[in-house]
């Protein structure tokens, strides 16, 4: 079934394919974290039942995510060694050092207090079940940091020096962490990521108002996603504008694989909407374009002059058709959630925020885009990196391990299989859980506290405990 493809490119299939399912769920995650903080200080502020209902509604759904997380990224960290040996060996000692301290800090931070923030409420306390929910929340945000670093330094080098076997080595870790593109790829993330909790939040206020308009819990979740769509996607655009103007500077041919200019434009470029990349003539076909945007977007000037893929040397050019693409499915839907937070709060304006079904489906319908958004941007991100690993400096032809193209292709496909299956059932154990109201969930945690009033004892303690004879 693979016949014909080189190991290069099935290595790379692959490892893109895992990624893929490994990123919605620190996507997810990252935001749940966030919103679980703040649904735990509003209950310890306002002490009103609806937050608490909602947290431990939220929080089992935060658990299971988390752990297809983790268990998606480690199968990742094995993939680079098998299949990019020779990545790991050039780069190992920027890149290593980093990931490790994403494990030694963050991860143990978020392991380390999960349990806590899922079950200790009764045991440590409100102040300190508080806290370890708000270092879970941290911890989600530091491993976002450090891996940001991680990426960000391979796109926007810096701080590093190369020695006599050609390895890159550090010289100054300040440089390396806080690279050139590192803080806005941080911001841009760690807001796509609060987006696309608020669009599965929002979704899932819809489908129960949907079935019950005076659900209290479903009203409070649906207002407080639609509060997050209308203050946070405005500044993601603004965000996404400052990282393209960054990226244009550091990774010039990458733009111009997203703006679709295959040619030079010295008296000002358009931005083209649409139309159908043509690699082998090097042209835009049935372009739709607006005359001179694109330079006023990128240089804030009409006239500006911006350098096509005609300055790139062909072997340098990223692949064009994905790139242009993917950028405008990821701005597309970044409007389209825009569009949903101002109809919303047109809606709270009239007092119909909770009264239509309208809105509320689309609500429902727009719950996925999130994560197809983050993938668009990921997309947009690694393939316009290509052809290098670290830009400019190795070649991805040039980072992959001595593997035969067989074994990569039997292991894809088993990553496949076992991915399809694993994740497909976590994932629609979660839809299940999502389905339910509030109100049943509540009442099944408060079933699971009333038999939790004491320390987990043996069968035969047990017995004693409650001055019953022990059976034999």
């Amino acid at each position: 079934m693979l016949d014909g493809y080189t190991a290069e490119i099935l290595a790379r299939v692959q490892f893109a394919f895992t990624v893929s399912f490994h990123i919605i769920f620190p996507a997810f995650s990252i935001g749940l974290a966030s919103f679980l903080a703040v649904l735990n200080a509003l209950w310890l502020w306002k002490r009103e039942e609806t937050y608490l209902k909602l947290f431990n509604y939220w929080k089992k759904i935060f658990a299971v995510a988390f752990g297809m997380g983790v268990v998606s990224g480690i199968v990742m960290s094995y993939q680079i060694g098998t299949n990019w040996s020779v990545f790991s060996d050039k780069a190992g000692p920027v890149v290593g050092p980093l990931m490790a301290y994403e494990v030694l800090s963050a991860f143990f931070l978020e392991a380390g207090f999960l349990g806590i923030m899922l079950f200790g409420r009764k045991r440590v306390g409100d102040g300190l079940h508080m806290f370890a929910t708000a270092l879970v929340a941290l911890g989600t945000l530091a491993s976002a940091t450090w891996i940001l670093s991680v990426n960000s330094w391979m796109q926007t080098p810096a701080g590093f020096g190369i020695n006599d076997v050609g390895q890159f080595v550090p010289e100054d870790w300040w440089a390396i962490v806080f690279n050139p593109s590192f803080p806005y790829r941080l911001v841009h993330m760690v807001l796509a990521a609060y987006l696309t909790t608020a669009l599965v939040v929002g979704a899932v206020g819809g489908l129960h108002l949907l079935r019950d308009h005076a659900d209290r819990a479903a009203r409070r979740m649906f207002s407080m996603a639609m509060w997050m769509l209308l203050l946070v996607t405005p500044l993601q655009i603004l965000a996404g504008d400052m990282h393209g103007l960054n990226t244009l500077e550091h990774q010039p041919a990458k733009v111009m694989a997203m703006e679709g200019h295959y040619d030079s434009h010295p008296d000002g470029a358009p931005l083209i909407l649409f139309g159908i990349p043509n690699p082998e003539e090097k042209r835009i076909d049935y372009a739709i374009q607006i005359p001179k945007l694109s330079s006023l977007i990128l240089k804030h000037d009409l006239n500006a002059p911006l350098d096509g893929l005609d300055t790139i040397p062909d072997e340098d050019e990223p692949p064009v058709a994905i790139v242009f693409w993917s950028f405008r499915i990821m701005i597309a839907l970044g409007f389209a959630m825009l569009g949903l937070g101002l109809w919303a709060a047109l809606a709270r304006l009239r007092g119909r925020l909770y009264d239509s079904p309208l809105l509320h489906r689309l609500a429902l319908l727009m719950g996925p885009t999130g994560f197809v958004a983050v993938l668009a941007g990921w997309i947009t991100t690694e393939v316009g990196r290509q052809p290098f690993t670290v830009y400019g400096l190795l070649r991805t032809s040039d980072s992959l391990a001595p593997v035969e193209a067989p074994a990569v292709a039997t292991s894809l496909i088993a990553f496949i299989v076992v991915y399809f299956f694993v994740f497909g059932a976590g994932t629609w154990y979660i839809l299940a859980m999502m389905r339910k109201p509030v109100v049943d969930r509540a009442l099944e945690d408060e079933r699971d506290d009333a038999q939790d009033d004491g320390p987990v004892l043996a069968v035969g303690a047990e017995a004693a405990h409650r001055g019953k004879p022990k059976e034999s």
